[in-house]
């Protein structure tokens, strides 16, 4: 009898090749102890309100109103929530068809891509059109569209950062499209080199792949780098020369822990270059309320913004939104709520203020304390000093990406488990301290350097229990292991 149509060996080839390593191996087992009763702390994955962020207090008040309109009919309606509260609520219900529970528009509430759009004029100085903002279930729903629109086969490719977001592997090879890496440095604070652009271009074309798009992801993940403006200043004429499209994920541009280089997007850096590039280059720009100070992951509201894009292109790109009818309403209104919060003046801005300052500020003194307990043990590499050590983690984004020096014996031991280095060094870390990371492998890495990922996001006050956990693992794996004759080195 000849396989079902759904039987493993009868399923698309592209499915069984994508792989998303932050839900991968390390979270699956992670889930299973859980479920035998052993405390796992989830730090595999950027997801603060699981690890006890609290949620911002005005834009939960407004989005409850609108999921409860009959709430504004209330008497006492003045007393539980703050008029700025109210009003705003009564402003997005207005922008619907029906309320948070009817369909919207393909590409969002026009009044919310709108105040998207002023958002990115005061950022960047330069005006966005609303028609070319399309609001979507979180960003990776922004990327996996537009990649659908680039890819057209196996003989597209798209330029990746390595290490990357496993998004953009896994979604290049869904679509059956080629993944073209290009490596950062880690020596240079996980820099960009053009060169390195070049060189895997020409490697690209030998084998007979077409590369028509470019990913940077800046604040990075997981390096957390920040792209200077004469950085992104290259890859904007790089992309001019090469003729590709480049993707921004900016995700995590409120997540910036420093004042000494801070978040420039890629849009204002390309509108200041000015002609012929800044009317040439094809861009599409990504943000999410799931990062930064917001954290509401859960929510899944994105948007991106796309410049340069023919309208034919643009109208194809709503035909295939279409399918999917509507982003999620909800969502969308925390979107609004985010580019346009409380301001000076309203009676919710001191709170709204105070709330974000505390987030962001707990955050820089966890990546502190991440870094230092890092820098602690042995063979684990984070390699700053201390007036640049945020670079280490947090010039922005909300992880750690520390080199792990593996002893040959260890390295042997994995290969007799069957498993990468690095993933039998984190399934060890796990099954002794319940702390579920995710092996530098599931981002890509240079042969024989092995990296793990982690948040910062693990609640403060147990910061420091858990360094002091990771370090006693860390150590006692590293004697057992190490036979004094050296280890993985860069």
């Amino acid at each position: 009898m000849p396989p079902k149509p759904l039987d493993y060996e009868s399923i698309n080839e592209n499915v069984k090749r994508a792989q998303y390593a932050v839900r991968g191996e390390l979270y699956l087992r992670a889930s299973e102890l859980q479920k035998e009763g052993k405390k796992i702390i989830f730090t595999n994955v950027g997801n603060p309100h699981a690890l006890g962020q609290k949620p911002l207090t005005f834009p939960r008040q407004v989005v409850a109103l609108c999921q409860a309109p009959f709430l504004l009919d209330d008497p006492n309606v003045a007393v539980l929530f703050p008029a700025d509260a109210i009003a705003r609520a009564k402003h997005y219900l207005s922008l619907t068809t029906g309320g948070l529970g009817a369909y919207s528009d393909s590409r969002g509430l026009p009044g919310i891509r709108k105040e998207v759009a002023e958002f990115i004029y005061r950022r960047d100085g330069y005006p966005s059109d609303p028609e070319l903002i399309y609001l979507t279930d979180g960003a990776s729903k922004g990327v996996m569209q537009i990649l659908n629109t680039i890819i057209r086969g196996q003989g597209d490719g798209v330029l990746v950062p390595v290490p990357q977001y496993p998004l953009y592997s896994a979604t290049i090879a869904l679509l059956g499209g080629s993944l073209v890496p290009y490596f950062l440095e880690e020596t240079a604070n996980w820099g960009l080199d053009v060169n390195e652009l070049r060189q895997s271009v020409t490697e690209a074309r030998y084998k007979g792949i077409t590369v028509r798009a470019m990913v940077i992801i800046n604040p990075g993940n997981p390096t957390g780098q920040c792209l200077s403006e004469a950085n992104l200043r290259e890859v904007l004429q790089f992309c001019y020369q090469e003729n590709l499209v480049l993707l921004g994920d900016e995700v995590y541009q409120q997540n910036i822990y420093q004042d000494e280089r801070p978040f420039v997007s890629s849009k204002k850096v390309l509108m200041d270059m000015g002609p012929p590039i800044s009317k040439e280059v094809q861009l599409v720009s990504f943000h999410t309320v799931s990062k930064g100070y917001w954290g509401e992951c859960g929510q899944r509201g994105g948007y991106f913004e796309m410049t340069n894009i023919p309208p034919e292109t643009v109208d194809e790109i709503y035909k295939v939104a279409s399918v999917s009818l509507s982003p999620n309403v909800p969502a969308q209104i925390f979107m609004g709520l985010m580019v346009n919060p409380p301001k000076p003046g309203d009676i919710s801005f001191d709170q709204y203020a105070r709330e974000s300052k505390g987030i962001l500020d707990s955050l820089r003194r966890r990546a502190r304390l991440m870094t230092d307990g890092f820098n602690s043990c042995r063979n684990v590499v984070c390699n700053f000093t201390e007036d640049i050590m945020h670079d280490c983690l947090c010039l922005g984004a909300m992880y750690s990406f520390p080199q792990i020096r593996l002893p040959p014996r260890a390295i042997e031991a994995a290969k007799q488990a069957g498993k990468v280095p690095d993933v039998f060094y984190c399934l060890k870390l796990l099954e002794a301290t319940g702390i579920s990371t995710v092996p530098g492998s599931g981002f890509g890495q240079k042969e024989g350097i092995f990296h793990l990922r982690t948040t910062i996001l693990p609640a403060e006050e147990e910061m420091p229990a858990i360094m002091s956990s990771f370090k006693k693992f860390n150590d006692e794996f590293m004697e057992q292991y190490e036979d004094h004759r050296g280890y993985s080195r860069m």
